[in-house]
């Protein structure tokens, strides 16, 4: 492929460095994904597999937080502390109660 790149257009340039661009990726993607096979096939013949060995093979799992505070005014409400303060909290905050109050 020897195109004269003075001869061509800017469209024309855009679209050929659009090409490469894609080109170079899918030449990425492919290359990872040989490496993966590769090392996936190494260690299932020692026995162990890929995800095992990188430590991907049990994503921590988040439990639920429990509720610290009650809304005085619906005690379903609840706020475990984290995060941002819900509306009712503030407001109750402003108008002077303390946390201790809503504590569940």
């Amino acid at each position: 492929m020897n195109n004269d790149l003075n001869s061509l257009s800017l469209k024309e340039l855009k679209d050929l460095q659009s090409q490469v661009a894609k080109a170079i990726a899918g030449y990425e993607d492919r290359r990872k994904r040989e490496a993966l096979a590769e090392l996936d096939e190494r260690a299932r013949a020692m026995g162990f597999s890929l995800a095992e060995l990188t430590g991907a093979a049990s994503p921590r799992k988040r439990t639920a937080s429990t509720a610290k505070y009650a809304n005085p005014a619906n005690p379903s409400d609840t706020w475990s502390g984290r995060g941002r303060k819900p509306r009712w909290f503030s407001e109750a905050l402003a108008k002077g109660r303390r946390p201790e109050d809503m504590a569940v």
